[in-house]
């Protein structure tokens, strides 16, 4: 049998994997502040913040999916580093292989239109910079390592998603949607069961792949910045008025919204193209795990109660 610890199996990256791994036969424990029970995995009471329940939660495990975040960007600089630190020294007492989804956010966009798992790492902004260091400190420890970047992410278990923190309302008819970037610039976007079902199959070939293996998920690129907002207007089937976003306005909301402030942070990625390179993925598994768009916008707008 085996088992692996997911941590943020409630969220979006982490359920979606949790889902897959089960699927692919792993018996999967997630770590959970909260009680609960369901989908298959075996909740056990801690926080990631808390090395020891990290340790206990992670004992006899061949795999950690650090898949935890704060919620709504909050706190990262303070958060992330220790979460990260706590989920190392797990698989170094396990001898796991540490999984961890990554981002476009290493990059400089306005340098990096073509992204390879080795292209240099310039991060532009605050998040990018902590994202770059938390990889820096897995390979530096020398656990066994699963980097898999992805870009935004979108899907039925939606998490930190601008598609369902800003685009559409969930709950609500879609009447309007709100455009981050601008017609023209393209933008790769991630669904999460895709990425959920990749880090399954690399898991399973723990036997084929390098003592630190990173890849780069290419997901659904929209070319024109267009792409996800007619994907909903053809599952809605109906139009709907495209808003932009009012980045000039946000510093105005800043001070009084955490969340916001990291958003502004963010722009240069709606202002930039950067596409992932998958070919080292494709290498290993053969393709990439693909939903259509209109089926995966479905299923996601079906999640989120949107009509």
């Amino acid at each position: 049998m085996k088992t692996a610890l997911v941590l943020g199996a409630s969220g979006g990256v982490g359920g979606e994997t949790a889902r897959a791994l089960i699927a692919h036969g792993w018996t999967v424990r997630g770590l959970t502040r909260t009680p609960r029970s369901g989908d298959g995995i075996e909740w056990i009471a801690g926080d990631a913040m808390d090395r020891d329940d990290v340790l206990r939660a992670a004992q006899g495990v061949q795999a950690i999916v650090h898949a935890v975040n704060p919620p709504g960007y909050r706190n990262w600089a303070k958060l992330v580093i220790p979460m990260i630190d706590n989920s190392i020294a797990a698989a170094q007492a396990n001898n796991a292989r540490l999984a961890l989804p990554g981002t476009i956010y290493n990059y400089d966009p306005a340098a990096t239109p073509l992204a390879s798992p080795d292209s240099p790492q310039y991060p532009s902004t605050r998040k990018g910079a902590i994202r770059r260091d938390m990889e820096a400190r897995i390979e530096a420890s020398g656990v066994r390592a699963l980097i898999l970047r992805a870009g935004d992410f979108f899907g039925p278990r939606p998490g930190n998603s601008w598609l369902s923190q800003g685009m559409v309302t969930p709950g609500r008819p879609v009447t309007s949607i709100l455009l981050p970037g601008k017609r023209g610039t393209g933008h790769t976007w991630a669904y999460l069961p895709d990425v959920g079902e990749t880090f399954a199959r690399l898991l399973d070939r723990e036997a084929d792949l390098p003592r630190f293996a990173r890849h780069h998920f290419a997901g659904h690129w929209d070319a024109d910045g267009m792409g996800l907002a007619e994907a909903i207007q053809r599952t809605t089937g109906r139009p709907a008025k495209l808003r932009r976003m009012p980045w000039r306005l946000l510093p105005l909301i800043a001070p009084f919204n955490p969340t916001m402030r990291e958003m502004i942070e963010m722009q240069a990625y709606w202002r930039h193209p950067v596409a992932l390179d998958n070919a080292s993925l494709v290498a290993v598994l053969g393709k990439e795990p693909h939903t259509p768009l209109d089926e995966a916008m479905r299923a996601t707008l079906l999640a989120l109660k949107v009509s």
